[in-house]
């Protein structure tokens, strides 16, 4: 009706000129990445799932913290796989265990010029692979858990955390604790609420990662992929336990989660690309059947798209150096 006055390709004409006209842009201070550190390595092993990534030892992990400052990252997400584990997790708890003391380390290392995150969950540090303490029936104990996430937390805040990532999806998580890490006197410790965490397909990878011990599925305590509606409820009741941030996870597959979250949010809203899909598209790239920088930029431009202020990837450090070469 309108054409010829109206020609939207007008401003597609020149790189410039589409440049000049994007609605959206990436921003490496946006990124962050997940690291993994592993008690015991005299090398850093490579994670055959996921291509490129790999569970680091004190050293390599100090490099990578360093690296991401250097490139302009915004922050890093530990993950710590002990040597030992038991029903209870109870090495998640040791000022040495091999997560605290990583965060001493990166602390160290790069101070405050790197937004330090940590997992405050039990998976990688439980025999049974599950993110909670689990009573008589094989279930998880959602209050007997939230007891040592409040311990984890306050462990985490001590060794120099700046913010806590409580993955693990149970009722209450952030009440109990913001509430712990207030009477430990850390006040200023920030919390990302996983307030959309859903029971996904796409966590495989993750799980070699970790060395999962993990039988059966999550999916009595993480989100069932059917609800959209419930993802809503989840965040209003993270941000009235006092969440500083929250988090969708997956991020790819849910999309939909994460606009309708951003819309409503009054906090910064993160989003986690996760391993699986990031595999995916390392194993389309290395058969050829996609262009790798492409795909990886526009996948990561369309979790911002959707509405993420900040995207957890293990692409983070790549991505920020592409950045800074085409800034």
């Amino acid at each position: 009706m309108s054409f010829p006055t109206h020609r939207p390709r007008r401003l597609r004409t020149t790189p410039a000129m589409r440049r000049l006209t994007a609605e959206h842009r990436l921003s490496a201070a946006e990124l962050i990445l997940p690291a993994f550190i592993r008690e015991g390595l005299s090398e850093p092993n490579p994670i055959a799932s996921m291509p490129g990534v790999q569970q680091h030892t004190t050293d390599s992990l100090k490099r990578a913290a360093a690296e991401a400052v250097q490139l302009g990252v915004g922050g890093i997400m530990l993950f710590g796989i002990p040597a030992e584990r038991d029903a209870r997790g109870t090495a998640s708890l040791d000022p040495e265990g091999v997560l605290n003391k990583a965060i001493r380390d990166v602390k160290a290392e790069v101070g405050d010029d790197l937004v330090i995150m940590s997992d405050v969950c039990l998976d990688e540090f439980t025999d049974h692979g599950h993110c909670g303490v689990l009573d008589a029936h094989g279930y998880v104990d959602n209050d007997a858990t939230l007891e040592i996430y409040g311990q984890m937390a306050v462990a985490q805040a001590d060794a120099g955390a700046h913010v806590l990532g409580p993955s693990g999806m149970m009722d209450g998580q952030i009440a109990v604790i913001r509430q712990a890490l207030e009477e430990a006197g850390h006040a200023n410790t920030a919390v990302v609420a996983y307030a959309a965490k859903y029971a996904s397909a796409f966590y495989g990878p993750f799980r070699e990662a970790v060395d999962s011990q993990l039988t059966g599925d999550r999916r009595t305590y993480q989100m069932d992929a059917a609800n959209r509606r419930e993802a809503i409820l989840e965040v209003e009741l993270d941000l009235e336990e006092g969440a500083d941030m929250v988090m969708v996870k997956p991020a790819m597959s849910y999309l939909d989660i994460l606009a309708d979250v951003a819309a409503m949010s009054p906090v910064p809203v993160a989003a986690y690309q996760i391993s699986g899909e990031y595999s995916m598209i390392e194993a389309a790239a290395a058969n050829g059947w996609i262009d790798r920088r492409a795909a990886i930029t526009e996948s990561v431009l369309g979790i911002k798209r959707a509405g993420a202020n900040m995207v957890l990837t293990y692409w983070a450090s790549e991505l920020a150096g592409w950045l800074k070469e085409t800034r």
